[in-house]
């Protein structure tokens, strides 16, 4: 049987055979990918000539091809087009690719040659992206132990390969515990305060799960959201919503409370044997951020401004349930249902009202604009090309000169194989090979966006419109890099810089004008509509933002032991650290622990990540309204100093050389009404 893994794509811009590649194909290539980086090398160590950029470190770069290609297909199907195959393939092959890295960064023969590269690296002629990547790959190898002792070196693959299947168990468990929930409502009256748009999409929902004459509620935060916005069922929004935060902490099968003691252990118990005091340290050391002192620095400053417009919020909702004559103390699962009712009244604004002005393709076609006008991008639909989904649509996408940058692939919506949240990713990544050769890059954004129903098309609300310009700005920094090698390292707290910044453009008058046109007649969103966006723009900022920062200190709590706590209790620990910090009973974290993906994938002690960037965006987008919306000079500026250059050069240096000068925090305090 031929593998597909293994050979050229004969494809349009030869994205990968989706149609082609099988479950089965996926072992056989990753064990032929770990092969043919052991060979390669191998054959960096026997090298006899004097070690040098190219001969190593550019050489070591490239060993991985065909490994790279593999993994980014896999992991890329296995987040949004899951199924059991795929997660029993996850399971076996995540700790062979954990050990297969380790063997590679504690090659003690290979770190030699690495560090001689680095100790000459002033006489080299290197150019600034070598420099870079010359410097953090030493750091990798130092970081990953190569300096440890064998016993102490052994101790860390151990640890690595078992945190890379209990990473992977704690977001399965989470997808599961997510599908298998179901609300099941049989009565009309309970569907009292809906929208008819919502009442459709639970029937349909019901339908495809074999219901007849019923509705169906899930966790999804498509289905979950308006039924906590307006739903008067207050059982059942409370029933709906403990389902949602007691994910992961049922003490069943997906129970994660072990599952994320044991992570927290492993890499306390990590980080102290290459010499942190903390994972957090660890993690924060190749940052912006550097220190764990100073990424709670900027969560108490926020965490300070927000929670008094947290707590004022909270006692308008307690008032305004007084006024209605009832008699219940304010819960977190009422939060959504009388913040709605707000709205309505302070500018007679509500989520049902927009909708019908952002029809999903309108607003795709929206982040298209803005990117044209900003950069001279253009995208266009690719009709006969593999995707990853059949719900998945593809689009090329060209520079301003008209030559190829890359492919677009955007997949929207829910389903059961696909995991939670928003996100992009990349199928292949820019590079150049030793040759000069350019390869394009095959970028996702994947969502869980409202879908259409019999007889509407997919009506996003405000919060899906945002996510998806978010999406898409992520998608421009794949897009728009100019890496020379297949190894770059991002900061993850610059990472979000692209995303934010891109979330400005979405409700700006000039671009809604553009882009929001309702979706029966055609007709460009009202001014009057547009102004009260505007005017509330700052509505409800307290929650949003103390939800955020609640979580963020939790995640960084979690991360900043000094040892590993064998006694530990996670819910308990999580219950007395929010209070102590002060959180208010009536909002939950963003995230509890059990069922907190971010911290399980990649985010660990790097939640704050969000807050760190949203300081750069806001501060960024004080020089577009300073020369322009859409000043072609400052996106230019934008586009070579931070899309282009993202993980090849110090962020903190790409940030001065776009503004000129450092970030300041007042943007973001101002634009989140905290001031």
């Amino acid at each position: 049987m031929k593998n597909p893994l293994l050979s050229e794509f004969e494809t349009p811009y030869e994205v990968p055979s989706f149609d082609q590649i099988k479950n089965a194909h996926f072992i056989p290539a990753f064990e032929k990918g770990m092969k043919q980086q052991n060979e390669a090398i191998k054959a960096i160590i026997d090298n006899q000539e004097e070690p040098d950029f190219e001969n190593t470190i550019a050489a070591m770069a490239r060993s991985g091809k065909l490994l790279d290609r593999v993994s980014s297909i896999f992991y890329g199907l296995e987040s949004a087009n899951t199924n059991d195959s795929l997660q029993s393939i996850a399971k076996k092959i995540s700790p062979k690719l954990s050990k297969h890295r380790d063997e590679i960064l504690l090659n003690p023969e290979l770190f030699k040659k690495v560090k001689h590269v680095y100790q000459k690296r002033k006489e080299l002629d290197l150019t600034s992206e070598q420099t870079y990547i010359l410097e953090n790959v030493y750091k990798q190898f130092i970081r990953n132990g190569a300096n440890l002792p064998k016993e102490k070196q052994q101790e860390v693959k151990e640890i690595n390969q078992r945190l890379s299947s209990l990473t992977l168990k704690f977001g399965q468990n989470v997808l599961a515990e997510t599908n298998n929930y179901e609300m099941v409502l049989d009565n009309k009256e309970q569907l009292s305060g809906l929208p008819e748009s919502v009442i459709q999409a639970a029937k349909e929902t019901a339908e495809k799960k074999g219901y007849d004459n019923k509705w169906v509620f899930t966790t999804q935060k498509t289905s979950m959201i308006p039924f906590l916005q307006y739903s008067n069922q207050r059982n059942l929004r409370k029933k709906l919503y403990m389902a949602y935060t007691h994910r992961g902490n049922n003490d069943n099968e997906y129970d994660n409370k072990d599952i994320l003691k044991e992570i927290v252990n492993l890499r306390a118990r990590r980080a102290n044997l290459l010499g942190y005091n903390s994972h957090a340290d660890y993690r924060l050391e190749t940052r912006m951020a550097k220190k764990p002192e100073n990424v709670n620095d900027l969560l108490e400053r926020v965490w300070e401004a927000a929670l008094p417009v947290a707590k004022e919020e909270r006692d308008k909702m307690q008032q305004l349930i007084e006024k209605e004559g009832k008699d219940f103390d304010l819960q977190s699962w009422d939060w959504w249902y009388y913040a709605e009712k707000i709205r309505k009244q302070k500018y007679d604004l509500d989520d049902s009202e927009l909708r019908p002005y952002f029809q999903l393709e309108n607003v795709r076609d929206g982040a298209f604009m803005t990117a044209n006008k900003l950069y001279g991008i253009t995208f266009k639909k690719i009709e006969e090309i593999p995707t990853p989904h059949p719900d998945a649509e593809a689009f090329e996408v060209r520079d301003n000169d008209g030559s190829h940058l890359g492919v677009l692939y955007m997949d929207f919506h829910p389903r059961s194989s696909k995991r939670g949240g928003a996100w992009c990713g990349d199928y292949r990544e820019h590079t150049l090979d030793a040759e000069g050769n350019e390869t394009h890059p095959v970028t996702t954004i994947v969502c869980n966006f409202t879908k259409p129903t019999a007889d509407k098309p997919a009506l996003l609300s405000l919060d899906e419109v945002e996510t998806l310009f978010h999406e898409f700005g992520h998608a421009l920094d794949g897009l728009f890099a100019e890496n020379t090698y297949p190894e770059t390292f991002v900061a993850r707290d610059f990472v979000e810089l692209p995303s934010q910044i891109m979330e400005h453009w979405a409700t700006k008058p000039r671009v809604l004008k553009e882009y929001a046109s309702h979706y029966k007649t055609g007709e460009a969103i009202s001014e009057t509509l547009i102004d009260k966006i505007e005017k509330s723009a700052y509505f409800n900022q307290g929650f949003a933002n103390v939800e955020f920062i609640a979580a963020s200190m939790l995640d960084m709590a979690l991360h900043t032991f000094s040892e590993p706590k064998e006694n530990l209790n996670v819910m308990e620990f999580e219950k007395e650290y929010l209070t102590k910090a002060g959180l208010i009973s009536e909002i939950e974290p963003r995230y509890h622990s059990t069922y907190f993906r971010h911290i399980a994938g990649g985010y660990d002690a790097g939640y704050y990540s969000y807050m760190w960037s949203a300081v750069l965006d806001n501060d960024a987008f004080e020089a577009f309204k300073e020369n322009g919306l859409f000043d072609k000079e400052t996106a230019e500026k934008f586009r070579e100093n931070v899309l282009e250059k993202n993980g090849i050069a110090d962020p903190k240096n790409l940030y001065k050389k776009f503004r000129g000068r450092e970030p300041k925090v007042k943007p973001l305090l101002k634009n989140r009404g905290l001031l």
